[in-house]
């Protein structure tokens, strides 16, 4: 479990939180396999058996102070007794992990009566192309590699019908149900009745051959089908041959009923190709075409919020079944993900995106997500002193109806990340988490010192924990108020952040601008916070937060907007702001990093650069580079062996371009230098972007001040 905070000493109360103008919170990453700082968890047994806190519900841990026979709560203070087995046991703390530790993983009862499988199903679509019937064929035959010996696999197609596939004979077989066409419908018979779920379920350890046979089957539906079921349509939208949210909805109805006894999760990739436009869930793409600035209406805003409730509805149901749903849509058409994401992100999926079939990583994607360990069915709790409290939590989990700062989390793997927000109590400030998954307990106690000024404070940021916590609230603002919203918050914090710290340092104080010496506005007297104006203008930059008139499609908003919400903050880091270094030669880096400026290519005079956006990493050789350099670069260069490292290390598999001046389109490596592009998206300048924004960042500030 990784915990890292935006300030490393916190606030001593609320009036210098405020007057320090920077986010106070965490970023929580539950199932990493270590902390942190690289320290793996203490290993243990006897869970059910550690002591809680009777008054505030925490754990026993390492922070606690501890007598003979009582403990001290490290969090609220509460003094609470020891049982007698629990004496003796403490009595020989070498032996007890909580005693040792403040990071523990503890086995907890019951773990020799879990007999339920993994369950995998693939739904997929039918009324797509051959190309994209053949990248989910590669992806999934990819994928029956990647799963382990007990894993049980279902087949299952839609269209106009659902298609159940029977691969424990000879020759698979497949059982069709027609789905009807109103947008209200549920399918004529219950799965269930048409094949039985565990003729559905095959364990892949002795059919994965059969497996595969029925994957090469798979056919599109043609267009005399789709015509035949389309109809004349519904309210003016015409009716096409996906029905997928009768085939979510029915399959979530099949698996329902075993959970937790055939299976303990089921987990359902469907593949999608355009959007569902059949039956109930039909989602209206005309939308997109409407011409929103000539009826003076905010285009982000209105394609950002879901135009129906049911995907979120059919989450809520899929979590209660036990049921995770992971979205690949390979489609560059609008298929609404605004409205299609809550499947995904709400029952503890992922939500992918690839524009077409041709350059698309859908296999490796889905093969490293089978390879890497998850948990599923967890429980996240944040415990504090009583001092502050969790304020706003961002993160795909749902939060418990019941308790307060207790969410749930149905897929977790160890990259998925989750941010808090704190809060005081109160105006008096400081007078002085748990994380629990099923059958095993683990448990992160920490301890942060408190700030004694402001300047201490700012010497405490991690920058990257900062940039975040911005992240998670400018999607909060985008998606309550649009994307213009967005950017003024993230601009109006730097503004306020900036006079903040100016007036701190003595430089200009509020109501005498100008009267101490020149705005500062690099943050120059504090290294930690230098590198976040950089960091802000990149945000306007990108596509998360450019407008509509520059050309954004929605359904990639909604997708980074999924992405960068679940990465850890190093990762979003890249995302947001790409490293550019550069090489002499494939196996000598010349220069580690680079501003993203032509001017950094011509001044910096090396040949060749690399560039690492997290999902797409990019070769470029300059037009001064010699001819004798070999290119593409070589297999066994120092380069690849970078390149290879940065591909096992994602979450997702980055897409890789070669690009030679001269020779190849040079725009997707030139789109990323950013520092010379407008803050507004009127796109190249005179070669002022960044430093134009400061400047306006600088009137800004002292009009804020006066």
């Amino acid at each position: 479990m990784a915990v890292r905070a935006s300030v490393s000493r916190f606030p001593s109360e609320a009036e210098v939180q405020e007057k320090g103008g920077l986010p106070w919170g965490i970023s929580v990453t539950p199932f990493a396999a270590a902390d942190e700082t690289g320290t793996r968890p203490v290993y243990g047994t006897d869970g059910d058996l550690l002591p809680r806190c009777e008054n505030c519900w925490a754990y026993f841990n390492a922070l606690c102070e501890m007598e003979q026979w009582a403990w001290n709560c490290a969090l609220c203070g509460t003094l609470n007794g020891l049982s007698a087995q629990m004496a003796a046991r403490y009595s020989l703390p070498q032996s007890c992990p909580e005693l040792s530790s403040s990071f523990v993983d503890l086995e907890l009862q019951g773990n020799e009566e879990i007999r339920a499988r993994p369950v995998y199903v693939a739904a997929v679509d039918l009324s797509a192309s051959e190309e994209f019937l053949e990248l989910v064929k590669s992806a999934l035959l990819a994928a029956l590699e990647a799963l382990g010996p007990g894993s049980l696999f279902g087949l299952i197609t839609f269209s106009h019908k659902i298609g159940l596939y029977d691969v424990q004979g000879p020759v698979p077989v497949v059982k069709h149900i027609f789905i009807p066409s109103d947008l209200d419908g549920r399918v004529p018979i219950e799965l269930e009745d048409a094949m039985p779920l565990l003729s559905f379920l095959a364990p892949v350890e002795n059919y994965k051959d059969c497996i595969a046979a029925a994957l090469e089957t798979l056919r599109p539906t043609t267009s005399w089908e789709r015509t035949t079921a389309a109809g004349q349509g519904i309210d003016g939208v015409l009716l096409g041959g996906r029905g997928f949210g009768v085939a979510m909805d029915a399959l979530i109805s099949y698996l329902g009923p075993e959970y937790g006894n055939t299976f303990a999760l089921a987990r359902v990739f469907s593949f999608l190709s355009g959007p569902p436009d059949y039956g109930a869930g039909l989602l209206d793409t005309r939308r997109y075409g409407e011409q929103y600035a000539s009826k003076g209406e905010d285009a982000d805003r209105a394609l950002l919020p879901e135009q129906t409730p049911f995907y979120k509805d059919l989450a809520a149901v899929a979590v209660q079944a036990g049921v995770c749903i992971d979205i690949f849509a390979v489609t560059n058409e609008y298929t609404d993900l605004a409205s299609l994401k809550f499947l995904s992100i709400e029952s503890g999926g992922s939500l992918f995106l690839y524009s077409s079939t041709d350059d698309s990583t859908l296999p490796q994607d889905l093969y490293r997500m089978l390879s890497r360990p998850y948990a599923f069915a967890c429980v996240l709790r944040l415990r504090t002193s009583p001092e502050f409290r969790p304020g706003r939590s961002h993160g795909h989990f749902f939060p418990d109806p019941q308790y307060e700062n207790v969410q749930h989390i149905i897929c977790c793997d160890t990259y998925a990340t989750y941010a808090y927000d704190f809060e005081f109590e109160n105006n008096n400030g400081f007078s002085r988490p748990k994380y629990s998954l099923k059958r095993r307990l683990r448990i992160r106690t920490l301890q942060y010192g408190v700030a004694r000024n402001i300047n201490e404070l700012y010497d405490s940021a991690d920058t990257e924990v900062i940039l975040s916590n911005l992240v998670h609230k400018v999607i909060s603002a985008s998606l309550e108020q649009g994307v213009k919203e967005g950017r003024l918050l993230l601009h109006d914090w730097l503004v306020i952040l900036t006079a903040q710290y100016n007036d701190a340092y003595k430089i200009v104080e509020f109501g005498k601008p100008g009267t101490t010496g020149p705005l500062d506005v690099a943050f120059s007297h504090c290294p930690q916070l230098q590198p976040l104006p950089r960091l802000i203008f990149a945000l306007l930059r990108s596509p998360l937060l450019r407008l509509h008139e520059e050309g954004v499609h929605p359904d990639y908003r909604i997708y980074l907007q999924c992405l960068f919400s679940a990465l850890e903050p190093s990762s979003l880091l890249r995302a947001v702001y790409p490293v550019l270094s550069s090489y002499s030669t494939p196996d000598k880096q010349a220069y580690p990093r680079h501003s993203l400026s032509r001017a950094a290519l011509i001044t910096s005079g090396s040949p060749i650069f690399f560039l690492d956006a997290f999902t797409t990493l990019i070769v470029y050789y300059s037009s001064t580079a010699d001819p004798a350099l070999p290119f593409p670069p070589p297999q066994n260069c120092l380069l690849r062996a970078i390149i290879n490292k940065l591909k096992q290390e994602r979450s997702i598999t980055p897409k890789l371009l070669l690009i030679r001046s001269g020779h190849d389109n040079a725009e997707p490596f030139e789109q990323y230098l950013i520092e010379e592009q407008d803050v507004d998206g009127i796109g190249l300048s005179n070669g002022m972007g960044f430093v134009s924004f400061l400047e306006q960042i600088s009137r800004d500030v002292l009009e804020y001040m006066k």
